[in-house]
């Protein structure tokens, strides 16, 4: 049976963005290559909840954006995490770390 894309659990892309962003600015579409490379491919980001968690990070304070040139010399606006978002990434990873830890409690044999 072949391996499908997982879906992404709800709340989870806001906390993938931010860490991925902590990485450096980028734009949109390297972002989600980045996710996608970094997961081998289990997790696809689609453009339209990409692009809404952006806005959404970028109206909550935790990302500035600004306008740049892509490597394919485009105009393409690029996403940088701000200190606030730092320190909501390092909240979430907290609470996600936690998450997971309690669900592989659960999945582990008696």
């Amino acid at each position: 049976m072949a391996l499908q894309p997982l879906d992404l659990l709800h709340g989870t892309l806001d906390v993938l963005v931010l860490r991925t962003l902590a990485w450096g600015p980028m734009h949109g579409y390297a972002v989600s290559r980045w996710i996608h490379q970094r997961t081998d491919g289990m997790l696809e980001i689609e453009d339209a909840p990409l692009y809404k968690a952006l806005h959404r990070l970028e109206r909550a304070g935790f990302v500035s954006a600004e306008w740049g040139l892509s490597e394919n010399n485009r105009r393409a606006r690029y996403y940088a995490l701000t200190a606030t978002g730092k320190r909501q990434l390092a909240a979430e990873e907290t609470a996600w770390r936690q998450y997971a830890a309690a669900v592989f409690k659960v999945l582990e044999p008696t």
